[in-house]
């Protein structure tokens, strides 16, 4: 399996957690942090695709955008993982997980910004 469909799978995986946790938090008290978990997931995975085939299109850095593209998914399973473990069992992944998260997706976005920048690889 190469790089660019296993990016397509985890964005189609995270799609589909993101309408999960979205269903679920109409149903739980802590519904806040649940939705935003899932918001996150369902508004980062067609970034996710969409870097995918720039990617094979040529038209960023490739390595600048698979490393940006690792810092966003782990970002995102991270604080997303984080929010919706707290809001539906009550307990974190593990100290400072959202706040680790965000800053890997924040990098991950930054790193994207390069790769536009970068010379592109041939």
């Amino acid at each position: 399996m190469s790089a660019s469909q296993i990016h397509v799978l985890i964005a189609s995986l995270m799609g589909l957690s993101g309408v999960a946790l979205l269903a679920a938090g109409a149903h739980v008290n802590a519904a806040s942090s649940v939705q935003t978990a899932g918001q996150f997931l369902l508004f980062h995975a067609p970034v996710i695709m969409a870097v995918t085939a720039l990617r094979k299109a040529g038209l960023v850095h490739d390595l600048a955008a698979s490393l940006s593209l690792a810092a966003l998914i782990l970002g995102l399973v991270l604080f997303s993982g984080d929010l919706a473990l707290r809001g539906l069992k009550g307990q974190s992944l593990f100290a400072y997980a959202a706040p680790a998260g965000g800053i890997f997706t924040m990098a991950g976005w930054a790193g994207l910004a390069v790769a536009a920048l970068l010379p592109k690889s041939a």
